[in-house]
């Protein structure tokens, strides 16, 4: 999710809910005590350098359990933060502590905002030998055989 896409989600709600990988709601009284701008600048496996930049936000549980943030709040934060995050749509990330802090994507089904999971991948298959993943194919196919080599046929030999 962009952070276009939040703010207009949080234009659109009355209250912020959010659930987590497993289906478990972030308790209610949760606080956003961080928003800033990440920047990973790194080098893949490739030798390519890449750069990330995400607006990040970091929920946390407290003990204050009366408390409610609100989406109109929630816009206000943003708008205080424009001076960090800057003038780009950046992807939003969330972050959550669970066993550890987890990083989350964003996504919105209805109206709760879903953290999803983020999963590493190699950037550089091409360069570094990782093989295209294959469509799975039919049992035909795997034996080797085609149409006419009477392969699996009465006398054909391959049982």
């Amino acid at each position: 999710m962009k952070l276009s896409d939040l703010s207009q989600h949080l234009k659109a709600v009355d209250a912020l809910h959010f659930v987590q990988p497993n289906g478990q709601i972030v308790p209610p009284h949760f606080h956003i005590t961080e928003v800033g701008l990440t920047t990973k600048h790194f080098i893949d496996c490739g030798s390519t350098v890449r750069t990330e930049r995400v607006a990040n936000f970091q929920i946390w549980i407290a003990e204050d359990v009366d408390h409610r943030l609100k989406p109109k709040s929630l816009l206000s934060i943003i708008a205080q933060s424009a001076p960090i995050l800057g003038q780009e749509d950046l992807d939003v990330e969330v972050e959550y502590q669970t066993e550890t802090i987890g990083r989350y994507d964003l996504d919105m089904q209805d109206g709760q905002f879903l953290l999803k999971p983020k999963f590493t991948n190699c950037l550089a298959k091409d360069t570094c030998g990782i093989p295209a993943v294959k469509q799975a194919s039919g049992m035909f196919e795997l034996v080797g055989a085609d149409a006419g080599s009477g392969c699996c046929t009465p006398g054909g030999g391959c049982c």
